[in-house]
């Protein structure tokens, strides 16, 4: 399935006739996107997958259209033609939020512009689904990948458990007037509360975005290769992730959740498994036949997906987030598995880091030979990856660059290179982590800041801390890197180490 451009054609419109034709509502059907009602008077078009929801007591940010009275003066879009709906589908749309202040237009179509949103972020970051408006940001991105999904003994799972999931703060957790996207608190007796519920309020406000939900990454990869193994295992797994995340069937707690309460919030899935077949995380599993595996289970997501786009009538993307290593890329079948994708988000960034003893750019563009890594990290580089996968046979259209908004540092290096390609005495100092520290915090060091004009990277030293890192101007490299190449665009990790500076600068790059 190839992802289509934000916004479809509207049906026409054709004038209604004194009497209502439409067929009358029933509380016990299921309807879907673009079936019409008559109700009360009125004609109503779903705007998405519904049962029991009805018209006229949702409002008019909820699940039906009011096209207007059958006295002739309405208009009725003429029905598209939907698929139907698999019988006994439980699945119903959460309560829609109250819509806040007017958006400015959303990005052209041309690019997609994904960036990753953190559930822990909202924790000491205090960074909010409204920071994404209140920066700049939602103006200009078309997906937010929400980090992240758990597979935990062969299914997608949702609870609180420490190191295993955080379901209060994806849908339990009551956010403030102040805290909240619309300026609205939440209430008691809501099903949706929490992360979910506000993207599902930022869509509501932002038409163009889309919020995919990605599963794994480097914490949570350790199940992959279990839920991959059988065809009854990936099977397994795939519905449950599609159960909880594109059904929306959350587990009920605290007040919150239940059949369909996160229905409409995701649409669609990212697949972050790091990594198959390579070691990667303490306590992550991997085998030779990952490789084989990763493709089936990708298979078996994009089936189920399509089964539940016939039932529901929405379309649903599936991307993953695919590794820049040669020596972790050379283990996934490139050639097959793009198929099934709407697109890869490269993971162009990390490619070295406090973990090495020696500085280094962390993503730079080309290969430096200066470079004195060993093989393979000697060969990392953007250019390097992205040529991999288009000689793998990956279509450039299916291709997005990923980009960091935060910085990788050494402490400790001497003045030689101005600190490049030296020795250190460890990891630089970070607000949360060892080593890494974000763009926003960076830019008010004051260090001076250096180019390396052959790998096409910046760096930051003062003497004794050395920090690689993006700044507009690389940023600016880059996209017109992405747009040489015809490249479908560019991902950032993570909304949160931005203060809007960094993605004004991809959304600049890419027009």
């Amino acid at each position: 399935v190839t992802a289509t451009p934000t916004g479809a054609a509207q049906p026409t419109a054709t004038p209604v006739p004194g009497a209502c034709t439409a067929p009358a509502w029933d509380p016990e059907a299921v309807y879907v996107a673009d079936d019409v009602v008559s109700h009360n008077g009125h004609e109503w078009r779903a705007k998405w997958w519904t049962q029991g929801e009805e018209p006229g007591t949702t409002g008019e940010w909820g699940v039906w259209e009011d096209l207007g009275p059958c006295d002739g003066t309405g208009a009725t879009p003429t029905p598209a033609a939907t698929a139907t709906p698999t019988p006994g589908a439980t699945a119903s749309p959460a309560p829609t939020a109250t819509p806040g202040p007017t958006p400015t237009p959303g990005p052209t179509p041309d690019h997609e512009i994904v960036a990753y949103f953190t559930q822990w972020g909202i924790y000491g970051r205090h960074y909010f689904v409204k920071d994404i408006v209140e920066d700049g940001s939602a103006d200009k991105i078309t997906v937010i990948n929400y980090a992240f999904g758990h597979i935990k003994d062969g299914e997608c799972v949702m609870v609180t458990q420490t190191g295993v999931m955080d379901a209060y703060a994806d849908y339990q957790k009551s956010f403030t007037a102040a805290e909240s996207v619309d300026g609205v608190a939440d209430t008691w007796d809501q099903p949706l509360r929490g992360n979910f519920n506000q993207l599902k309020k930022l869509k509501a406000m932002y038409p163009h975005i889309k919020v995919l939900i990605s599963l794994g990454g480097w914490t949570w990869s350790e199940g992959f290769s279990d839920a991959a193994l059988t065809p009854e295992s990936r099977a397994r797994a795939v519905a449950s992730c599609i159960d909880i995340y594109l059904r929306g069937n959350l587990p009920e707690q605290d007040g919150a959740g239940g059949p369909g309460a996160a229905f409409g919030v995701f649409d669609g899935i990212d697949i972050d498994w790091e990594y198959p077949a390579s070691p990667a995380n303490d306590g992550h599993v991997y085998r030779p036949e990952d490789t084989q595996n990763f493709t089936l289970l990708l298979e078996e997501f994009r089936r189920q997906m399509d089964a539940l786009e016939q039932e529901t009538g929405r379309e649903y993307l599936l991307t993953i987030a695919g590794p820049a290593g040669v020596d972790k890329y050379e283990k996934i079948e490139l050639d097959k598995i793009h198929p099934y994708l709407d697109w890869i988000n490269l993971m162009t960034y990390d490619m070295h880091g406090a973990w090495e003893n020696v500085t280094n750019h962390q993503a730079p563009i080309y290969h430096n030979p200066d470079d004195p890594s060993e093989y393979p990290a000697s060969v990392y580089s953007i250019d390097n990856a992205v040529r991999a996968y288009l000689n793998a046979g990956v279509p450039a259209s299916k291709l997005v660059l990923g980009v960091p908004f935060y910085g990788r540092g050494w402490k400790g290096v001497p003045d030689i290179n101005h600190g490049l390609f030296q020795t250190s005495s460890g990891a630089a100092p970070g607000t949360w982590e060892a080593g890494v520290e974000d763009y926003k915090v960076l830019k008010t060091k004051g260090y001076p800041v250096y180019r390396d004009d052959t790998a096409k990277a910046v760096w930051m030293y003062n003497g004794d801390e050395f920090w690689s890192f993006d700044d507009p101007d690389m940023i600016a490299e880059k996209m017109a890197y992405v747009k040489s190449l015809g490249l479908r665009g560019a991902m950032a990790w993570s909304l949160d180490g931005d203060d809007g500076t960094l993605m004004t600068a991809v959304y600049q790059g890419l027009q």
